[in-house]
Order: C-alpha cells, then structure tokens, then sequence
C-alpha cells in the first residue's frame, strides 16, 4: 500500500508570536541604553561610579526640606527673557577670563588653550557627565558638540524667583560656576530649561550628583520647588551612593 505524503504549506508570513518577541526584545534594548527600567541592583552599581559623602548627602536632604514651595500657579511672573540675566559669559570673578572658557578648561580633560597667555580654550576631551559619552573638543564650526549648561536652567530660576532679583543678582547667577557645566550638546538641548521632574540626565548613574547640584544651587539662591519637583529630586537622592568621590 503506497503512502500519501502530506504536504503542509507554511505560511510566508512570520508568525504573530514571533513578531511580538521581536518587538519586546527591541523594547527591552531601548530601554537598556537610555538607563529606564534597570534593575534595582544595576541602578545602584550605575550610582556606585559616582559616589557622594554623607555629610554632602544629609546636607542636601535638609536644604531640600527647607526650599520654598513654589505656588500652583505662578500668576504674575513677568515672560522669561534671557537678556534679563545679562549678556552671556561675563568676566565676573574679573580674572581675565569669560565663564565659558573657565568651565571648558575646568571640565575638559585634557584641555589647550591657544597659548600661554590666552583664555581661549581650543581642544581637549570631555567625559559628559549627562550621557557618560566621551567626546572630542575642538574650537571652531564643531564646537556646539560640547555646551555649557546651566544645571538650574536660567527660565527654572526665573519662574523660581530670579524675576524679582537686582539685574547683578541675574549675572552673578548665570556665571556661578556651581551651576555650570560642560556637557554634550545634544543632552543640552534635550534638558532646555525642563526641572528634575520633567528631565534627569540619561545617564541614570549620575542622577543623585545632579540632583545635589540642584538643590545646593536652589538653596543658595533661595529658590522655590514645585511639588512634583521635590519629589523627583528626593528620588534622585534616593538612590546615592555613599563613598568617596573619585
């Protein structure tokens, strides 16, 4: 007796269950780079690469608690202008030198400047903090790879309470350089001026610094919170940990 064989036809179409693994996998991977949704014990070894010390930690904790509350609805604050902190990288510590090339040469490491006696920081090499990318500076139509940032953007103080400031007050601030610092330029404009509860840097790792950096900032310059924001940065502080600071 002969034997049929059966002949099964395959569908040419992958299947539903395959797509969907696909489709979770890619999920998972995004996620993975951007630092969302790590597991408990990767977030804490992220921290762990930037560690603070109590004494930073407690002493943040308590000027958090002690920064106003920002009203629910801030009526009355004139229309931010960036021209009312002055123009942009003053001489303010009168050293010879803008704010912007002091931060480059503070946070490029190494970093040239084009001579002896000259301010102008012309190449170097910056680790970012925000992204924990490494990238190569050099002065001329490349160099808004790397870009100052304002850690407490300047619109975030206005509305905190900046508006009602001495024009000097504006300037000392927008030139503090403790709330500077050379990041790459893509995280920058990505941040604009979005508060913790709106932006934490992409590099999860660095989450708890940022937030210390904030709330010392807030704190000095007796700047308001709003709720949401005091909640994302005790958070941030949530997750520090404690070390020496490399």
């Amino acid at each position: 007796m002969r034997r049929h064989a059966v002949r099964v036809r395959r569908d040419p179409r992958p299947e539903a269950g395959v797509i969907a693994l696909l489709v979770a996998v890619a999920a998972l991977l995004v996620c993975l780079i951007a630092g969302v949704g790590l597991p408990a014990g990767q977030t804490h070894r992220a921290a762990a690469r930037y560690p603070v010390t109590k004494v930073a930690l407690r002493t943040a904790r308590g000027a958090l608690s002690a920064l106003v509350a920002a009203p629910d609805e801030r009526g009355g604050v004139p229309e931010y202008s960036r021209d009312d902190f002055g123009a942009a990288w003053q001489d303010t510590d009168l050293i010879g030198c803008d704010t912007r090339n002091d931060i480059l040469m503070r946070d490029l490491r190494p970093a040239a400047r084009d001579g002896p006696d000259s301010c102008v920081v012309t190449r170097g090499v910056l680790v970012d903090p925000y992204t924990d990318e490494r990238m190569a500076f050099e002065r001329g139509a490349g160099s808004s790879k790397v870009q100052i940032d304002h850690v407490v953007a300047l619109a975030d103080a206005w509305r905190a309470g900046a508006w009602r400031w001495e024009p000097v007050r504006r300037v000392q601030f927008a030139n503090d350089p403790e709330n500077l610092l050379a990041v790459a330029g893509y995280a920058n404009q990505a941040k604009g001026a979005a508060t913790a509860d709106e932006w934490l840097p992409p590099n999860k790792g660095y989450a708890c610094v940022y937030a210390i950096k904030q709330i010392t900032v807030k704190y000095r310059y007796a700047l308001s919170v709003s709720t949401s924001e005091r909640a994302a940065l005790v958070s941030a502080l949530n997750g520090c940990v404690i070390g020496s600071p490399r």
